[in-house]
């Protein structure tokens, strides 16, 4: 096909803030987990699904499995506090606290 562009589960944008591969990226509505290393303003491709391990609020619980997770980008970490963050994931694992990661599988 000519008019395709690419896959749909990883997406090249524009880094808005440096990232370190495995890190959390927010680009407007989209979010997805930088593949590669980038700094502000260079192109990088972010995978959109599947499941992660990525940085949370080290002092939260997350107690029930499927809990709706929101990506904190001023903290540049996932949270269960929805107030000005953004629903990126549900939790497929409990994490205690204090942890500094969480395992999630992304919305996609």
């Amino acid at each position: 096909m000519k008019n395709f562009v690419q896959e749909h589960d990883i997406i090249e944008v524009t880094a808005p803030y440096n990232v370190t591969s495995g890190d959390g990226v927010l680009v407007g509505g989209l979010f997805g987990i930088a593949a590669c290393t980038a700094l502000s303003g260079e192109r990088v491709n972010m995978k959109t699904t599947g499941v992660f391990d990525v940085k949370k609020v080290s002092a939260q619980a997350w107690a029930s499995v499927g809990a709706a997770v929101y990506w904190d980008d001023a903290a540049k970490n996932l949270t269960t506090t929805s107030s000005s963050n953004t629903l990126v994931a549900k939790n497929v694992e409990t994490a205690a606290n204090p942890s500094g990661t969480g395992r999630v599988r992304l919305n996609g």
